[in-house]
């Protein structure tokens, strides 16, 4: 018997020109039993009518504000209906749905607000050996700056009970969002936890993804923004 019901969960998925796979993603979370919310950060593509036919309330961007503001978007919506737990979940395929039920009982068997997916506590084929460099240099920065022992710091598979979504206020985008939220995690002083999920990174994830040129530059400024604080 599951310890926290499906309905009880809402999914947000963040998606900018998605269509390729946004319906099987939608299609895959919604048939677990989780209430799906995607909100369309303005894609000139046909992500905001597909999503809707597979089953998620859609919500539109009507310009493209960023991966931040379009999970912010989502969080806020999932929290004035109610939602008792909100995790949050790509839009290109790499995750897994069957590792939502994983995070979403981590933060009531451990009594914490917020529950935090690791690819380095489980797994990731096909992860380039420069990206797994870069994340683990992220992770490494990321320890060192808000105290929270992490192992895999920008993995958007997380989920939040309902008072951990209301110390989330997001303001950055791209890579930036993801130090953002953990920075938020440490500042609120909730209890948060880890748990091992598996990203499959495919052709289309990868060149979805952020390139090794623009995290490099996320990172500089992250790390500037700390100093002149």
């Amino acid at each position: 018997m599951d310890i926290v019901s499906p309905e009880r969960v809402y999914v947000v998925i963040a998606a900018y020109n998605e269509g390729a796979v946004i319906s099987r993603v939608v299609t895959d979370v919604r048939r677990a039993g989780y209430q799906v919310v995607v909100v369309d950060d303005g894609s000139p593509d046909a992500t905001a009518e597909l999503a809707r036919a597979a089953g998620a309330t859609v919500i539109e961007h009507p310009l493209n504000l960023g991966q931040g503001a379009a999970l912010q978007t989502g969080i806020d919506y999932a929290v004035a209906h109610s939602a008792e737990f909100v995790v949050t979940f790509d839009a290109d395929g790499q995750h897994r749905v069957s590792d939502i039920s994983r995070l979403a009982e981590a933060l009531v068997e451990d009594r914490a607000d917020f529950a935090l997916g690791s690819r380095f506590l489980g797994h990731a084929p096909n992860l380039p050996p420069l990206r797994r460099a870069m994340l683990q240099a992220a992770t490494a920065f990321t320890r060192l700056t808000t105290g929270l022992q992490v192992t895999d710091t920008h993995n958007g598979l997380r989920a939040m009970t309902r008072r951990g979504a209301g110390a989330i206020r997001l303001r950055q985008n791209r890579m930036a969002h993801a130090s953002e939220f953990l920075s938020q995690i440490a500042a609120s002083g909730l209890a948060y936890v880890e748990r091992p999920v598996t990203i499959e990174y495919t052709a289309y994830s990868l060149a979805k993804g952020q390139n090794m040129r623009d995290a490099v530059l996320v990172l500089l400024d992250l790390f500037a923004r700390r100093l002149y604080r």
